[in-house]
């Protein structure tokens, strides 16, 4: 369900495995899940017309084509209602971004009030009374984050401190003074809600942009100031790693900041519709519509997005230790290998690999689970086999000033 940028990507990567038999790609706009299937010419491929928000026309559509799994590529506000059709109609479920948040209405900077996800594990008892499996949070960030998490819990460390996940990149998109290369109405969404931070047995809150950091990140993009961010990461690594302390903080950047700051003291930030001269429409979606489409950024972007998770504790052999594991996307590479822009890419990517998963019975399950909930090691192999390696640096051998990126290890393999 969904043609947009990360729903576009996700074909031309699909079309090269064969562990599916077909696949209908969705869209509110069918010419544009057309457009998207007929550039790939593989009859494996098929476009209808759907409407995310209308639960009983995606039940029909489930059922008209039996479907086995419901990939949902569309922004969160449409994620209940999608997850309902696929729980009612006995489809799994895989999904990039979860249910949404709703601050605490008193003490929204300190305690939280609806959690990302809240929605979807009440109704974990219905999923496991089906049989059935809802796969949650499988994107990049959350998902391979995720995967990272459990590889570091099971393979590297006796106990840990803290994970933080860290994202951050170098891309340029030129010819525009701000173009946000993911969907900024999913980015509005997670940054000016109040960040999530899990420490000590409970989670809390904090303010937006807070606890700002310079995360150094590898193969060349360098240091980035990275701030709190809500994700779903925190609200899904703690149900399943036992750790002392999960953080998000986003790369975002000093402008991209000052531009959210503006959009929250101008109400334009809001999803509630609006009446303007007899036309109805949110202020984010005005802001939306304003911005160009990520997918298309393709052509003007240079640069490497990074996606890892960073993680401190005891390691096996009982001594402190401190990693990063990442993941690399180099624009360059993603448009002349697929035609589609890195940050979408990576994103893509990862569903694709569980899906492949969990279609080859090598992940497996029943009720609403993350990432966590899997063994990380297939899906590591499996990503490598794509032609996306992984990496991992270990913290506590790179000094301040870091060395060339040449001479870095990098684990490729699992």
């Amino acid at each position: 369900m969904g043609a947009g940028g990360v729903g576009s990507a996700v074909v031309p990567i699909a079309a090269r495995r064969d562990f599916f038999e077909h696949i209908v790609v969705a869209d509110s706009k069918q010419s544009r899940a057309a457009e998207v299937v007929a550039k790939i010419g593989d009859p494996r491929f098929s476009a209808v017309a759907l409407d995310a928000s209308d639960q009983g026309a995606v039940e029909a559509a489930l059922t008209e084509h039996r479907c086995d799994v419901l990939f949902n590529a569309v922004d969160p506000r449409f994620t209940m209602p999608l997850f309902r059709a696929a729980l009612n109609t006995g489809a799994r479920y895989l999904d990039m971004a979860m249910s949404l948040s709703r601050p605490h209405p008193l003490r929204p900077y300190e305690l939280p009030g609806v959690k990302l996800g809240d929605e979807q594990f009440a109704l974990d008892g219905e999923w496991r009374a089906r049989g059935s499996l809802a796969l949650v949070g499988m994107g990049v960030e959350p998902g391979l984050a995720d995967v990272f998490a459990r590889y570091a819990a099971d393979h590297l460390f006796s106990s840990i401190d803290e994970i933080g996940v860290r994202d951050g990149s170098n891309l340029v998109v030129d010819g525009y003074d701000f173009a946000p290369t993911f969907s900024i109405w999913t980015t509005i969404e997670e940054c000016l809600n109040p960040p999530v931070v899990w420490e000590d047995g409970a989670w809390r809150t904090t303010e937006p942009f807070s606890e700002p950091e310079v995360f150094d990140f590898p193969e060349g993009i360098g240091p980035v100031e990275c701030v709190n961010v809500e994700h779903e990461e925190v609200l899904l690594v703690p149900r399943w790693i036992d750790a002392r302390r999960v953080t998000f903080k986003y790369g975002l950047g000093e402008e991209f900041i000052s531009v959210l700051k503006t959009l929250r003291k101008l109400g334009l930030d809001s999803a509630d519709k609006i009446k303007v001269g007899g036309v109805e429409a949110s202020p984010r979606d005005v802001v939306a519509a304003r911005l160009p489409d990520p997918a298309t950024l393709g052509d003007r972007m240079r640069g490497k997005t990074c996606a890892g998770t960073w993680v401190k504790g005891v390691g096996k052999d009982g001594e402190p230790r401190e990693v990063y594991l990442y993941h690399v996307v180099d624009n360059e590479w993603s448009m002349s290998e697929y035609g589609c822009q890195a940050v979408v890419w990576q994103t893509a990517v990862h569903p694709v690999v569980a899906l492949e998963l969990l279609a080859t019975g090598v992940w497996s399950g029943t009720g609403v689970l993350g990432p966590e909930a899997f063994d990380a090691v297939p899906f590591l192999e499996l990503l490598n086999a794509y032609g996306s390696p992984w990496g991992m640096r270990d913290e506590a051998k790179v000094e301040p000033i870091r060395e060339p990126v040449e001479s870095r290890e990098v684990l490729l393999s699992a």
